[in-house]
């Protein structure tokens, strides 16, 4: 009975660095999240949250509220993260698997390995089995709403910090000058000790992407993210084969379908599973196997709080991506030192939303 899902609770939370910002295909106007919190019959609560920025807020929660419903009529152990998403699909596949149902289904799934770690008190990198304990992490922003000098601040501000890469957005309105301009503008203040990697976040045509690319080598631009749309598996295999700067995509998949046309291709050089999208931790490590075992790293989107433990159970890594968003608002920041960041000790996630900066969900 200790193991049982006694309650599930959902609550709604906003960054203290909430401000708005801008890529190349889209204007956010908050950074706000979605937590879960599951608690056991004996007492031990696990969270786990996914990033909503201010899309959608009521088909979120009425997602996850759907799910809630579905676990608590149902009956759950906090070890059957398996189980319930395998009968939560049936449940959810007239309206689709994938998109909302997903993201639902996944937040829960952190939510229950956090609870089942603190169940075992043990971290959930320990109980994956590590392959190391820090990886490699780069400093993600750069957005296209900055001023030069806005970006400026933000980049040396990383290297400060002993971030060793920094990426920044491309797909400016204003052409491919612009980016060229800004990213210039990065590598003079950075010198060459910091790598820099670029995010078009599928906003731009192959061409485009092409001349942005061999202008981008010149100034030692490290990777090239979701430079196109990310269905275009063609575009994909004729970029890779042309532009010489290494491509990653992966951000916006729901299954390992992209994954494997890119790489029947040849066409792909990192690979980026979201967690929430793609199913949470068994998916994402799913992911991460078939990626491995042709060769192509994991290097994945946003989670860093839990993708480090994660990326500590693999064999391949490239590293992962940090944004400060949810420092001030939980109650353990990641130790991040000399461009790593280390995994936490604690039990389950090893960090905890602040309650006074949650606000339930009813």
């Amino acid at each position: 009975m200790k193991h049982d899902i006694k309650d599930v609770r959902l609550y709604r939370a906003v960054s203290t660095l909430s401000k708005p910002i801008a890529d190349a295909t889209h204007s956010i106007s908050k950074i706000a999240f979605d937590v879960v919190e599951v608690e056991l019959e004996s007492g031990i609560i696990g969270q786990g949250y996914l990033l909503s920025f201010h899309y959608s807020p009521n088909a979120i929660e009425g997602a996850l509220k759907d799910i809630r419903k579905f676990i608590l009529e149902n009956g759950y152990k906090v070890y059957e993260t398996v189980k319930m998403k395998q009968d939560y699909d049936k449940e959810a596949e007239y309206f689709g698997n994938n998109g909302l149902q997903k993201w639902a289904i996944a937040t829960v799934n952190v939510a229950m390995w956090d609870a089942w770690g603190k169940t075992l008190d043990m971290p959930i990198w320990k109980i994956l089995g590590s392959s190391m304990q820090k990886i490699p992490v780069y400093g993600s922003g750069g957005w296209l709403s900055y001023s030069d000098e806005e970006l400026l601040e933000e980049v040396l501000d990383y290297k400060s910090r002993g971030f060793a890469a920094v990426k920044i957005k491309v797909g400016s309105k204003n052409g491919v000058e612009h980016d060229v301009h800004r990213l210039k503008k990065c590598r003079e203040a950075l010198g060459d000790s910091v790598k820099i990697m670029m995010d078009a976040n599928q906003g731009m045509d192959v061409p485009t992407a092409l001349e942005l690319s061999d202008k981008a080598m010149a100034i030692g631009i490290q990777w090239f993210e979701e430079p196109i749309k990310n269905t275009d598996y063609a575009g994909y295999q004729l970029l890779r084969s042309k532009c010489g700067i290494a491509l990653a995509m992966g951000e916006r998949e729901y299954d390992c379908e992209a994954l494997k046309a890119l790489i029947s291709r040849n066409a792909l050089d990192m690979w980026q599973p979201d967690l929430i999208r793609i199913g949470g931790v068994e998916e994402w490590r799913n992911s991460a196997a078939l990626s491995i075992s042709y060769g192509i790293p994991v290097l994945p989107h946003y989670y860093k709080d839990y993708d480090v433990p994660l990326l500590c159970t693999i064999p391949k890594v490239y590293g992962a991506e940090s944004f400060d968003w949810i420092d001030e608002i939980i109650d353990n920041t990641m130790r991040i030192e000399n461009g790593c960041a280390y995994p936490r000790e604690g039990a389950g996630w090893g960090f905890s939303f602040k309650k006074e900066y949650l606000e339930e969900i009813k």
